[in-house]
């Protein structure tokens, strides 16, 4: 039976490499998959998923105002559907998904992050913490202490910005996870000063 999973965790808990290996395992027994990223992350080449351990993937971009049951209405003939950074969906997206795991029979494998840096839930996150068969954490450390990290700060010079955009791309030059803890007792970078 088709399902619709989420699987989230804080950055650099390999989310796109775990999403890159399931494409990997599906292709090397000869079935297909497709791959769907939203146009939000730009940190890739277009059309591609990549992880940063070095390993990437063709993939179709999503964009905002896309239809996804009509780019999965031109590859009905796919066993599995992946979608990397999907905390960028919009709730109909999401909605569309999981149109396709129930009238279509194909299972949606969906990584993203739960939460921004000040540790509010995106729209796409929420959308499939309702509507998800499966919900997995994929851990990782916390860059301050060996606790786990369940949080993701924005920060410049070692200091957490708490105000701003709730999207803005980066890597581990702008994000770094961490835990609850460590995630509190951070200096707060000053955004008047700067």
């Amino acid at each position: 039976m088709a399902k619709l999973y989420f699987r989230h965790g804080a950055m650099n808990s390999s989310k796109s490499m775990n999403l890159l290996a399931i494409a990997h395992n599906y292709e090397e027994l000869g079935r297909k998959v497709l791959l769907l990223t939203p146009s939000v992350d730009t940190r890739s080449d277009v059309n591609e998923i990549a992880s940063r351990v070095g390993i990437h993937h063709r993939a179709i971009v999503i964009e905002p105002d896309d239809s996804i049951t009509h780019i999965v209405a031109q590859h009905l003939d796919v066993d599995c559907i992946l979608v990397d950074e999907a905390q960028f969906l919009s709730v109909e997206q999401v909605n569309e998904l999981s149109y396709v795991v129930d009238e279509c029979g194909i299972s949606v494998i969906c990584y993203g992050l739960r939460t921004d840096f000040q540790h509010k839930l995106f729209v796409g996150s929420k959308a499939l913490l309702e509507q998800a068969d499966s919900i997995e954490e994929v851990k990782t450390i916390c860059t301050m202490c060996n606790h786990k990290a369940i949080m993701n700060a924005r920060v410049v010079d070692g200091k957490r910005i708490t105000t701003g955009d709730q999207v803005v791309i980066g890597g581990n030059e702008s994000y770094i996870p961490v835990c609850r803890k460590c995630y509190n007792s951070m200096p707060v970078y000053d955004n008047e000063k700067s």
